[in-house]
């Protein structure tokens, strides 16, 4: 069926939902943005689907959420043991339509006799996690669009782990979904008819009281003496109730939040991105931040998976640290706190195109290091390995702003990251330092890592295929050298493949199939390419170390003007 055709079905249905109908009817005089709209289905990926809010088959809406949630129970009623009474457990954060997919996943799930646990109001993702284990539920789904743009909105799958859908899982998701072939005939039971016969279930408190009282489990210190005073700001989304209770529970009152950015907006009407990685969006809090005299700014995405972090320096200013930077302080923070035998047989995950220097701060404890493909579903899957292991989970984080501590939750937590990034900020305040200078001692013992990223947007139809050529003409024509140092080796992860080019040897990658290509130099610096899972974006990771934070940026700066010509020349 054409594009063209499946309009015609769309508007011809005379059951379709009068305001899709009516958005449907506004584009005909758009034929570019109705081809996109319909030109495809909407990609469900290994994790779910995000796309922007609208009526077709490319976008999200009640229909394509229908679609989903028809392939996952087919999927679970299969596969998963007592499915329609252990039920599946719906969240939702701040964003546009977040509580209606949410209902409308509840009445598909509900049209297959399958009991439905939704939140009675909008909840943090990592709560979601903990909930799908807390409730013994056989599968999750959340929400959001995490820190996207006020346009998009998502749908994520969660194994009854309490993890993202592994590789597998999804595959066979996927293809449930795919055999669907009209989402506008898919049954969706009435909300009343569910709610009267206990197939659809409201839940909130019970469940938010036992996600705080894991969360004292990570506790390191007691904070006695405490003296930190906090700027937190939840950037308008999930974040507000519980990172409150949790720094509360552990002893913190001298917490400040931002109040313009305390409420749940959809439109994220203060920040031109509500990204914590982002350093626009701390600007409110650096604001509060220096009427309060605060030692630490906090800073949680929509969803609030993922947090940023500000400290003073040494200007009467505060400096945004990166992902990298506070995982490494809260790795570094954590180990020193164990005895011996705590860490005995201890992991670190992280991803591949996170900093190496967390694998030289944890080799110091003793302490292995494992890497992952990037999304933090991949270290959910290797804490899960480890309870059939003599292995233990210490800490697993990725560069992008993801930290995860306690594996009560099998996500990526920034609640848990605030509390520990408060209680840590805490501990070095007592010795006189902020966390800057704590990170310079780790720099002048390590080495100075640094590490960059380089983000292309490129949307719809066309932007698909330039991002495809990017990493077509990377994968043919590999780079022999960059920044002035020879290629080491090659890491093709779509063929599995490392290329050792200085020895002429070449190696398995034992980790899954993905889209990625990595360069290691001569010195140990790297970079390393991937289509985002999530964003119309082509990334470029960087890292290198040198022996001082000079060396280091030149180094930096030259390896991405390398980069950036090349993608110049492939662009046009």
């Amino acid at each position: 069926m054409s594009w063209k055709d499946t309009v015609k079905k769309w508007t011809s249905n005379t059951a379709i939902d009068d305001k899709l109908l009516g958005q449907l009817k506004d584009l005909t005089n758009n034929e570019k943005e109705l081809e996109d709209s319909f030109y495809k289905n909407l990609s469900f990926g290994t994790g779910g689907m995000r796309g922007i809010l609208g009526p077709g088959t490319n976008r999200m809406n009640i229909y394509t959420i229908r679609k989903a949630v028809e392939g996952l129970s087919e999927y679970i009623e299969e596969n998963a043991a007592n499915a329609r009474e252990r039920g599946v457990v719906i969240a939702y954060d701040s964003r546009y339509m977040s509580q209606e997919f949410a209902v409308e996943a509840a009445r598909v799930l509900g049209a297959h006799n399958i009991r439905a646990y939704v939140f009675e109001s909008l909840r943090p993702t990592p709560l979601l996690s903990f909930s799908v284990r807390y409730l013994h539920a056989a599968a999750g789904i959340m929400i959001t669009a995490s820190h996207n743009p006020p346009e998009y909105n998502g749908f994520k799958v969660y194994n009854e782990d309490g993890g993202q859908v592994s590789l597998n899982e999804a595959a066979a998701i996927i293809d449930k979904v795919n055999q669907i072939e009209d989402e506008l005939a898919v049954e969706a039971a009435e909300q009343a008819d569910l709610e009267n016969n206990g197939l659809l279930e409201w839940i909130g408190e019970k469940v938010d009281h036992a996600y705080l009282q894991a969360l004292k489990t990570i506790q390191v210190q007691e904070n006695t003496d405490n003296d930190l005073t906090i700027v937190f700001t939840p950037l308008h989304g999930t974040a507000h109730d519980l990172v409150l209770q949790g720094l509360e529970q552990v002893g913190f009152d001298k917490v400040h939040v931002v109040e313009e950015q305390a409420k749940p907006d959809p439109e994220f009407s203060t920040v031109s991105s509500p990204n914590p990685e982002e350093h626009q969006a701390f600007e409110m809090a650096i604001e509060l931040g220096g009427q309060v005299d605060a030692d630490i700014l906090i800073g949680t995405d929509p969803d609030a998976d993922r947090l940023g972090v500000a400290v003073k320096n040494g200007n009467d200013s505060y400096q945004v640290l990166t992902g990298n930077q506070l995982g490494t302080l809260l790795l570094d923070y954590r180990l020193s706190h164990m005895e011996e035998d705590e860490r005995k047989n201890g992991q670190l995950i992280k991803t591949i195109v996170t900093t190496e220097m967390g694998r030289a701060v944890a080799s110091s404890y003793g302490v292995n290091t494992m890497d992952t493909l990037t999304g933090f579903k991949f270290i959910g899957e290797k804490i899960k390995q480890f309870e059939t292991t003599n292995e233990q989970f210490l800490f697993g984080y990725e560069e992008s702003y993801g930290y995860l501590i306690g594996p009560f939750v099998r996500d990526k937590d920034a609640v848990q990251a605030a509390v520990a990034a408060s209680e840590m900020a805490n501990h070095w305040k007592k010795q006189g330092k902020t966390l800057l200078e704590a990170l310079d001692t780790l720099y002048e013992k390590h080495g100075h890592y640094l590490e960059g990223m380089k983000s292309l947007t490129l949307k719809g139809k066309d932007g698909e295929e330039k991002i495809a050529n990017i990493m077509a003409d990377i994968r043919e024509n590999p780079f022999p050298s960059l920044g002035g140092l020879q290629v080491r080796s090659v890491e093709d992860y779509q063929s599995s493949i490392r290329n050792l080019l200085t020895e002429d040897v070449r190696e398995d990658i034992i980790l899954p199939k993905e889209n990625v290509m990595k360069f290691i130099l001569e010195d140990g610096s790297w970079v390393c390419f991937r289509p985002s899972g999530t964003e119309p974006k082509i990334k470029s990771y960087f890292g290198v170390k040198t022996d001082s934070a000079e060396a280091s940026e030149k180094q930096l700066s030259k390896i991405q003007q390398d980069v950036q010509q090349r993608m110049d020349k492939i662009t046009g």
